[in-house]
């Protein structure tokens, strides 16, 4: 009786259960990665979002200069 309880155990539910760890394992890393590129991904997205503000303001003061520039012009 015993004998066939180790062999259940040898060769059914420790290979499941080792199986499971694992894959509870790479999950884990799995999550850790995504929790990290999603963070650099907003990182990203920010920084972008700056970029584009700055140039939106640069360009909204190039033309400015030129609308004060054709409107001297008009003026003389």
């Amino acid at each position: 009786m015993y004998e066939m309880v180790d062999l259940i155990m040898q060769w059914l539910v420790l290979p499941i259960a080792l199986l499971g760890w694992h894959l509870f394992n790479r999950c884990v890393k799995h999550e850790t990665q995504i929790a990290v590129l999603t963070a650099q991904m907003e990182s990203s997205k920010l920084s972008y979002d700056r970029e584009m503000k700055e140039m939106k303001e640069t360009i909204k003061a190039i033309f400015s200069k030129l609308d004060s520039i054709e409107q001297s012009l008009r003026e003389k």
